[in-house]
């Protein structure tokens, strides 16, 4: 299931039941070019596992490798997106999208006592499991179980997801004072909003011909700002991030073979057949018609 997002880049979680709110995905990254997910964030926690290969999260400006057996419990409301960095197939890397509603109610005293605390921790992006970590013994097995639990729906799976993850916050609310800090700053805060406002601007507006002044006015900023911030969120300049996402857009749209090449060209915001053929070399190491012709 491709990683979709709405105009805010918030991303858009199926539920099947939003009286249960919690998702599981897996294999995620066989189906990403590059094994490559976008910048993206949700006001739901995530954690995720790598299982047999080498991923790396990037959690606003930090970027953290995950070795096999490794977890990383990731905060609401942060950019956030994993690339697999190792490995010639794709790790099946677990994945538990779920609301603090799950646990109890936001105007319940489990929800303001226990989950609040984390979630409001702004100095908490995430929290890192590593397998070989013995004091995080605690976690690996529940996670275990939870994961299990989540992917195979055994009777009364509900009740035993629900119990993991008030397990899960109970580690974290009683750690909460020794666990690892990433401290961030206002300008870094206010950086990680405008570069949010920038690419929800370029999410929405990638067919049409996007300057960077336009970038730059989705959060009433200057080029050099929104140069800056980009440089220092993504590594690239605004550009490049706006035909990254043009060609990732492109890739999904060329398995659809009722329209043309020509047409994903035209419909990703590309000008020039010749220009699309060689970014798109550029970037996956094959053309457009590979992708059409072999399916991948």
């Amino acid at each position: 299931m491709p990683v979709i997002l709405d105009r805010h880049l918030r991303e858009q979680i199926a539920r099947e039941s939003n009286d249960f709110p919690i998702s599981f995905f897996e294999n995620e990254l066989s189906e990403l070019p590059n094994r490559e997910g976008p910048l993206h964030w949700h006001p739901d926690f995530e954690i995720a596992r790598a299982e047999r290969e080498t991923l790396e999260y990037q959690v606003g400006q930090e970027r953290i490798l995950l070795q096999p057996g490794d977890s990383l419990f990731v905060n609401g409301n942060l950019l956030h997106g994993v690339k697999q960095v190792g490995g010639d197939a794709p790790d099946p890397m677990p994945i538990a999208v779920f609301s603090g509603s799950l646990i109890g109610p936001e105007s319940g005293v489990l929800h303001q006592k226990y989950i609040a605390p984390v979630a409001k921790c702004a100095s908490l992006p995430f929290v890192m499991f590593r397998r070989q970590d013995e004091r995080c013994g605690e976690v690996h097995s529940l996670l275990d179980e939870l994961f299990s639990c989540l992917r195979l729906r055994p009777v009364c799976w509900e009740m035993r997801v629900q119990r993991l993850l008030c397990s899960l916050f109970e580690y974290l609310f009683r750690n909460l004072d020794s666990l690892p800090r990433c401290p961030a700053t206002r300008v870094q805060l206010r950086s990680q909003v405008r570069v949010q406002q920038m690419l929800a601007y370029i999410y929405e507006h990638y067919e049409e011909q996007v300057t960077v002044d336009d970038i730059a006015r989705a959060a009433s900023v200057s080029r050099s700002e929104a140069t800056r911030c980009f440089q220092e969120y993504m590594g690239c300049s605004p550009v490049s991030a706006l035909i990254r996402h043009r060609l990732q857009t492109a890739h999904r749209l060329l398995h659809d073979r009722s329209v043309t090449v020509q047409e994903v060209c035209c419909a990703c915001g590309f000008r020039s057949p010749n220009y699309f053929a060689h970014q798109f070399r550029k970037l996956y190491g094959y053309t457009p018609g590979h992708v059409r012709g072999l399916g991948e």
